[in-house]
């Protein structure tokens, strides 16, 4: 029986840990844009967020929340497939991700568990280009489960069902789709957090609120969005920088 030298057993180590952590992404420092922002507001003024938060959320309210992605400490790792939940202690017993979306899905700008244990997949924007992300580039086959996914997450949203989900603003709806995969199949209690950054002037990002408002309605406009079973755990909350900053 061939026997491994030490190198070899190293490598083969070193890679089948790569192969297990292929949904932690880590991304470093960021110096601008909506990835910086939130890597300061999470590992430097994560009051700030909670304070928003709890404004937002009458019911429940929150407390505190435990920030898990991006840490400092984790080289700001950012997570995605099965790592995402895994991060978050859940576990799909009804409906499994793998069933519902292929590999190499949504890559989430952060990840919180409130005071009261309900998980938190925040989406960050700082300029309106993020917000109007590109169509969906998948292979045909991955599309197809894509494309059957959206339409069925669709109803939760109170979703036109011809919208086109899969255009401009893709990254918005898989979003949502990951919602529908937690709450309505699975009975998750999470909620699905935009956080808008106001004044991010080092990528051109709106000033006020409203302007971020109004690129939101256009959104939801497009996307045929109404109210839905699910619309009142989809959460948008607008933080200024300069508050960030000041810390």
């Amino acid at each position: 029986m061939a026997v491994l030298s030490v190198a070899a057993l190293l490598a083969a180590i070193s890679q089948r840990h790569i192969q297990m952590s292929m949904g932690r992404n880590p991304q470093g420092p960021r110096p601008r844009g909506s990835q910086h922002w939130l890597q300061v507001l999470v590992n430097s003024r994560p009051g700030l967020f909670e304070a928003k938060l709890s404004q937002a959320m009458s019911s429940p309210s929150v407390r505190s929340v435990r920030w898990l992605s991006p840490l400092q400490s984790d080289d700001y790792s950012e997570y995605q497939d099965e790592d995402f939940l895994a991060l978050l202690g859940i576990h799909l017993t009804r409906r499994p991700l793998h069933s519902f979306w292929p590999r190499r899905g949504p890559v989430w700008d952060g990840l919180a568990l409130s005071d009261s244990g309900s998980p938190l997949i925040v989406e960050a924007k700082a300029n309106i280009p993020e917000l109007e992300s590109p169509r969906s580039q998948a292979s045909p086959r991955s599309a197809n489960l894509i494309r059957a996914s959206l339409n069925e997450a669709k109803p939760s949203f109170g979703a036109r069902a011809t919208s086109d989900w899969m255009g401009i603003y893709y990254q918005y709806t898989n979003r949502l789709a990951h919602l529908h995969l937690l709450r309505k199949e699975n009975g998750i209690p999470a909620y699905l957090v935009f956080l808008y950054f106001v004044g991010a002037t080092d990528v051109e990002g709106p000033s006020t609120i409203s302007e971020w408002q109004e690129a939101i309605r256009r959104a939801h406009a497009a996307l045929g969005l109404g109210t839905g079973p699910l619309s009142p755990y989809v959460v948008d909350l607008f933080l200024d920088v300069g508050s960030i900053a000041a810390g």
